[in-house]
């Protein structure tokens, strides 16, 4: 397995999620103000690729740009979290347009803490996508709590070996910075109500 790693903001290296780009880095028309993007806090990798697409390209915020996978299927984009983390969708860029036999058709997202434990939550089938696909991970709950997000490349249209994908974005929901103060009814506990 041929592996190319991009860690967020290694010390000594340009981070790639900064810089300016063509495309709408919010993803899906306006930015959801409940959702913020992460990918920045997680290391990321490939199960293979052709030199010069590989993750630098997945995360850089342009069109122009893609991931190119170089080896059978199924293609993968791993995911790792430092820590826990709540992650809600994914998102990635597909253009059929472009792209034709090497756009993804099928895909599938896991989750897990290890890549020992990874469990299939999504599957998506794709017709011909030209634009951002979103991919909700949680339909009961909103969330998901997990250190590894993995989306798995399973075919392509017109049965394609290799795949491009142009940009993937993971999305967290927004956490109030603190938690909706309890109601005191008593004099004694309305005193420790406030910070001061």
């Amino acid at each position: 397995m041929d592996d190319e790693s991009l860690e967020a903001e290694p010390e000594g290296e340009l981070d790639v999620t900064a810089q300016e780009s063509p495309v709408p880095a919010e993803g899906p028309k306006k930015q959801d103000e409940t959702q913020r993007e992460i990918g920045n806090q997680a290391v990321w990798s490939l199960s293979s690729c052709k030199q010069g697409f590989g993750v630098r390209e997945l995360r850089d915020g342009s069109l122009h740009t893609y991931w190119q996978s170089d080896g059978p299927q199924p293609h993968l984009v791993n995911i790792q979290f430092h820590r826990k983390t709540a992650v809600s969708q994914v998102r990635l860029y597909i253009d059929y347009t472009q792209d034709e036999s090497y756009t993804p058709q099928k895909l599938s997202v896991r989750v897990g803490t290890t890549f020992h434990d990874l469990r299939e939550v999504v599957t998506q089938e794709l017709q011909e996508p030209d634009g951002w696909v979103v991919i909700p991970l949680d339909a009961d709950k909103g969330v998901m709590r997990t250190h590894l997000v993995q989306v798995a490349v399973l075919s392509n249209h017109q049965n394609g070996r290799d795949t491009h994908v142009r940009l993937v974005q993971v999305y967290s929901p927004l956490q109030p910075l603190l938690p909706a103060a309890a109601p005191f009814t008593t004099k004694e506990c309305a005193a420790f109500g406030c910070i001061r």
